[in-house]
């Protein structure tokens, strides 16, 4: 092996060796839930060991006994993939509209777009609760759909979306109308196929907040069997209020799942799509 090939072999093995020490900080909480989650409650903050001295995997039956844990599952599921698939829409749409269709306004109302994005949920947590008390919707999953929908979110979605299409070049739309093609038809068949990157990007975001979303369900929800999971991870408690932390570990274990896999799926089209809405402003 020459001089120059053994430098780069070692060159490789001292940057793969840093990002391992690197990363144990952020690999080090996941395995500590991990393990917690198949330990029994005196081993969890027992002597720290990278492995359970014996795995209880009894925890994770015990979660959906102990409350309606499948239940609540199910209603994050529900929530998130209805929020994930209007914001997807509704998104695409504004999004193509503030970066191709010309009308009076728009860049002013794009700025009230941006806007949104910077109100903290807290600000408008309490007049939120008003209207949706007022319209008779306390205690049931539409207001986590309308806010997620039309919250924050919603609106960095839309922004993601344009800056996407103001990358894409309009000889494509030109093209599609000298074939006959109309605004909404050039749109689905030619515009919206080629942003699968922003759209997987959008998907995701959208779906993490959605799952993670705790304030809202907290502040709108009241019935144990309608908890979303952030609700029901936190009503894993005894009877002093102390948090049952081996069966909370493994309930959190569970609720990853879908979310981790979600993102590993997408993650080099999510990479492609934040790099791709950085090119135009």
């Amino acid at each position: 092996m020459s001089r120059a090939k053994a430098l780069r072999a070692a060159g490789k093995g001292l940057s793969v060796a840093a990002l391992s020490v690197a990363g144990l900080p952020f690999v080090f909480p996941f395995w500590w839930m991990l393990t917690s989650a198949v330990k029994s409650p005196g081993d969890v903050f027992g002597r720290l060991s990278l492995l359970p001295s014996k795995c209880r995997w009894d925890n994770f039956a015990e979660i959906f006994s102990y409350q309606p844990f499948a239940r609540h599952y199910l209603n994050s599921l529900c929530i998130a993939a209805v929020v994930t698939a209007a914001t997807i829409l509704l998104a695409s749409l504004s999004g193509y509209a503030f970066a191709r269709v010309r009308f009076r306004g728009r860049s002013a109302l794009f700025l009230v777009l941006l806007s949104s994005m910077m109100m903290p949920a807290e600000v408008t947590i309490i007049p939120n609760f008003f209207m949706m008390k007022q319209w008779r919707l306390i205690d049931t999953h539409v207001p986590l759909v309308i806010l997620g929908v039309f919250g924050a979110q919603g609106a960095f979605s839309a922004f993601v979306m344009r800056q996407y299409f103001l990358s894409m070049p309009k000889e494509l739309e030109e093209a599609a109308r000298i074939d006959g093609l109309g605004r909404l038809s050039t749109f689905a068949r030619i515009i919206l196929p080629l942003a699968t990157p922003a759209i997987s990007a959008t998907a995701i975001l959208t779906a993490l907040d959605a799952w993670n979303s705790f304030l809202q369900p907290l502040i709108f929800i009241n019935d144990l069997n309608k908890f979303t999971l952030p609700l029901s991870l936190n009503n894993f408690r005894d009877a002093y209020g102390s948090p049952v932390w081996h069966l909370q570990m493994a309930a959190t274990a569970v609720s990853v799942i879908p979310i981790l896999l979600f993102y590993v799926c997408a993650q080099r089209k999510i990479i492609n799509a934040m790099v791709f809405s950085g090119m135009k402003g």
